[in-house]
Order: C-alpha cells, then structure tokens, then sequence
C-alpha cells in the first residue's frame, strides 16, 4: 500500500492517527519486561498471556497518539495543517472518543491480571493522558514521555507475576511477591535504560544544534543504556556473546540517528533521526532480553520488530 493511499483512505487516516508504525517497539518492550520478571521467578514464559499484553500494550500507545493529535489540533492547523484533524478529515471529538476508548480497552484487558496490573495500567494511562495536556511549552516534557515507556516495563512484569502467582498455587507463592519483583534492581534497571533511551532520543531532537559543546548534553542521557549494560554486555562474550552484538547493533543505530541530528540543517534529518531512535528501542530490548537469559528466540523477535518499524515507517510516518 502506498503512502497516498494510507494518506488519504479511511483506514490510512486512523493508522496515521495511531503511528501504528511504532507498534513493533511496545510490543518488544513488553517482551523484555516479560522476560526480565520470569528471570526473577525462574519461570517459563506464557505465550499466549504475552501477547495479550501486547495487545493491552498497543491499545495504549494508539491511545496516546490519538491524544496526542487531539489536544495538539490547534497548534497542527498552524504548523501541521496536513494532519487529520485540521484539513479535515476527521473531527476533533471522534479522535479523542477513540482515544479514550482505547485507553479503557487497554486497562480492561490488564484487568485479568490483578491489583498490581491494574495500578501500573492506570498509572501508564494517567501519564499518557499529563504528556499529552502538559507537553507543549514543557521542558520537562520529555521525561514524561520516557515514563510512558518505562511504565510499559512495569505493566508486563506485573502482569506476568499475576500468571506466576495464579499458576504456582502449589508451591505457596505469596502474592506480594510482585511488588518485590516490580522494585527488583533487574526490572528497575530495565525501565531505566529505555526511560533514558526516549528521554534522550527527544531532547537530542529538540536542540537547534548539536555542534556546540553546550548542546551535546542529550547524548550523555542517549548513552546511558550503553553505560548502564556494557560490561555486563562484555562479559556474556563467554557465553556466546549475544547481549555484546546487541549492544554494538544499539550502538550502531544510535550514531546512525546522532549523525542525522548533525545534518539537522538538511531537510527531513530530524523525523528521519527519531524515527531510527524509536525503532532502536527494539534493538535496546534484544539487549535487556540477552542480558537477561531470554534467548536466540526472543532477540531474534526483537531484531524482526527493528526492521519491520523501519519498513513500515516507510508507509506510516512515525513522527
């Protein structure tokens, strides 16, 4: 399908509302948050309440977008007139109707999954719903926006303890055993790299420059995922290597999309360096899941998820 078409067609205008394009890099995140809590208990992976969560993961992200394009509607007929709301094509009031339903979607499905699940969806909702009312003219904006990713994190641990508990009956698990988990150093580490990797992926793009030494600062906070697992990345080189590769292909991505940033001078640098950070988040999860013990499988996922955000951001902008 063509970017006219997708531009114009019905169903183009709500996957350009949602940057469905995006949706691979929730879905890895919650792969590694998944992950990341079963290494704590020791327990195999559900499948299936995966991708249930995933599902939950991605009604949230469509969500916010929505949000977004509805609360920015005035500021985009003055400097995005192209977008759905202003020229047109769909009106202020069904974009935060759907909006809103999606975020309820999101919160009934984590609903199965307990008190914890339920607490970390609204908390995710909450925070979706202040970037959105708060981010125009709010410095702080960015770190709002890396919670949201964070909180994804969190969601997926929460919500894979609740299977742990639910299926480990016999072996009297006790339930506040998830809170230990969420505020385990492993999980909170995990939240931390990708709050950084967003929160510095949004300030890099917001500086005019990034020649001027002063301006440079939003690179420090891109690298701390690096900083965060490298010599644990290093170390696993025993051990086949797997988190190492990732680590450089993290690398790689990011001085692709530095560079970019560089040239912000040229036409289209910008969208084109944060679309490769957002989908460098999919390669930043293959690093939490192969430090993690998560396997060939799973980082393999995570690397498909990559190209596919980078393919489809090609059809659907992603910015």
């Amino acid at each position: 399908m063509n970017t006219l078409v997708m531009n114009n067609s019905r169903m183009g205008i709500y996957l350009r509302l949602g940057r469905v394009s995006n949706l691979p890099t929730v879905w890895t995140n919650v792969l590694a948050g998944a992950i990341v809590a079963g290494s704590i208990t020791g327990r195999p992976l559900s499948l299936m309440h995966t991708l249930l969560v995933m599902l939950a993961i991605s009604a949230f992200y469509c969500a916010g977008m929505y949000l977004n394009d509805a609360f920015d509607r005035e500021i985009d007929a003055r400097e995005r007139p192209g977008r759905p709301i202003p020229s047109g094509q769909i009106s202020a009031r069904a974009v935060f109707a759907i909006g809103f339903v999606l975020q309820v979607a999101g919160i009934a499905i984590l609903s199965y999954y307990g008190t914890w699940a339920i607490v970390c969806g609204c908390a995710l909702a909450a925070t979706i719903l202040l970037y959105n009312v708060w981010h125009k003219g709010n410095p702080l904006s960015p770190l709002i926006m890396g919670l949201c990713r964070a909180l994804v994190y969190f969601v997926a641990a929460a919500s894979v303890m609740m299977v742990e508990l639910n299926t480990a009956v016999e072996t009297a698990v006790e339930p506040s055993l998830t809170s230990t988990v969420l505020l385990n150093t492993t999980v909170v580490l995990a939240a931390l790299a990708i709050w950084a990797h967003v929160v510095g992926l949004t300030y890099a793009a917001k500086q005019e420059s990034l020649n001027r030494l002063g301006s440079l600062w939003p690179l420090l906070i891109l690298a701390l995922p690096v900083l965060l697992y490298g010599s644990r990345s290093v170390s696993s080189w025993a051990d086949g290597g797997l988190a190492l590769l990732m680590l450089l292909a993290l690398i790689v991505a990011d001085v692709i999309a530095v560079r970019l940033l560089i040239t912000r001078h040229l036409a289209g640098s910008v969208p084109r360096a944060v679309a490769q950070l957002i989908a460098a988040t999919s390669l930043l999860d293959a690093l939490v899941i192969a430090i993690a013990g998560g396997g060939l499988a799973a980082v393999a996922f995570c690397l498909g998820a990559f190209i596919l955000t980078r393919v489809l951001q090609r059809v659907i902008p992603g910015t």
